[in-house]
């Protein structure tokens, strides 16, 4: 029902479930995001639902602390690396589940403008091959390929970009509908460090060839940058970018 969704438009900065409907030339999308790390959030009167997604974060959880792992070995470093550096136990996750175009009517052709997330990574999963574009280095928008069958897309996020001093790039990414002609429901959840986590480009990715491309701060400084509530999960890259 359309009220109860509405309960949870914006209203506030402490906000941790958030619904809007968005159908402009620029944005086309419903959506509604939810804290999920560390503390869980869901709507209160869906049971099923908030035990199921409830599960399927708790096991992403897992997939965190690996890639953390995994991540922190390709750049030459112990496997904790990450995990310390993005205090990653108490990281600060917000998953956004989307609905494109809302209510299967847009106003234009694009579901969400290009865009990089905040960050360490972002994991997606949706129902249907295409939608998703990557902008290449070349300057051009590549389709995303991707088998909706239990496969899980990941994207690296503003702070691995940050703390690697952009040997890990966060790739700029957008939505299109095509003027209804893709429907697509998505699950993405951004998966940051602990808000009191203060990032920067590490000692180990510097030295008299390659200065700091960015400037430190922590994670809740970053997602505030621009008067964004938490929740936004809005991406400051370019203010903390040196020129």
């Amino acid at each position: 029902m359309i009220e109860d969704r509405m309960k949870y438009q914006k209203k506030s900065s402490t906000d941790m479930i958030r619904w809007e409907l968005r159908s402009s030339a620029a944005e086309n999308r419903e959506y509604l995001k939810m804290v999920t790390h560390p503390n869980y959030h869901s709507p209160s009167n869906q049971t099923t639902f908030s035990e199921t997604m409830e599960d399927y974060y708790r096991r992403m959880r897992e997939v965190v602390h690996g890639l953390g792992k995994a991540i922190s070995k390709t750049l030459g470093m112990e496997e904790s690396f990450i995990e310390k550096a993005f205090k990653l136990e108490s990281g600060f996750d917000v998953s956004a589940m989307n609905l494109y175009p809302p209510n299967f009517k847009s106003k234009g052709s694009i579901g969400v403008p290009d865009h990089t997330d905040p960050g360490f990574f972002v994991s997606l999963i949706q129902d249907i091959n295409g939608g998703l574009q990557i902008l290449s280095h070349q300057g051009k928008w590549i389709d995303v390929n991707y088998m909706p069958s239990n496969a899980i897309l990941i994207n690296t996020g503003d702070h691995l970009e940050i703390l690697s001093n952009g040997k890990y790039k966060s790739h700029v990414h957008r939505v299109v509908v095509d003027n209804n002609n893709v429907k697509r429901v998505s699950v993405a959840t951004l998966h940051g460090p602990s808000l009191d986590a203060f990032v920067k480009p590490m000692p180990e990715f510097l030295d008299d060839a390659l200065p700091p491309n960015y400037d430190g701060a922590t994670y809740k400084h970053y997602l505030e940058a621009n008067g964004q509530h938490l929740i936004d999960v809005q991406s400051n890259i370019q203010q903390f970018r040196h020129n």
